[in-house]
């Protein structure tokens, strides 16, 4: 399928089996954006093969850039923000960058009450996220 917002010098490497909770692909040469393809794709069941493939992908790389995007998210249980912040903790340590973007207003809800808007850095769209990966590029 062709989206002109993962195009560019991207190439995607792709887990996307039909059934596969997420969809990796390359983008802007730098960046793995990961998308949730599932309404419900944050439950329970799904947390720990969600969890190896993002870790997977920071083992991959020295320094890597994740793009999360919750589009297509209407649920998010603890255990995925859990699974988030380990995330963002193992990229941190990497001297990495993450970054949320298209996440719902009830789903921001949690992200405000639980106070990690503060932790992430969270973008209305992925054209902000991308963009802010390019401020930083040369960091």
């Amino acid at each position: 399928m062709f989206d002109p917002a993962t195009t560019g010098t991207a190439a995607a490497s792709d887990t996307a089996a039909a059934d596969a909770p997420v969809r990796v692909s390359v983008i802007d040469g730098h960046v793995h954006l990961v998308e949730f393809v599932q309404s419900k794709v944050l439950d329970e069941a799904n947390i720990t093969g969600i969890g190896a493939k993002v870790d997977e992908l920071i083992d991959a790389s020295e320094k890597p850039r994740l793009l999360l995007d919750f589009e297509a998210v209407e649920h998010l249980s603890s255990a995925a923000l859990g699974m988030l912040i380990n995330a963002n903790n193992r990229i941190r340590e990497k001297n990495g960058q993450l970054r949320l973007c298209n996440i719902r207003r009830q789903i921001m809800e949690v992200f405000t009450i639980t106070k990690l808007d503060t932790l992430f850095k969270i973008f209305p769209d992925r054209p902000s996220a991308r963009e802010s990966f390019d401020k930083h590029r040369s960091a």
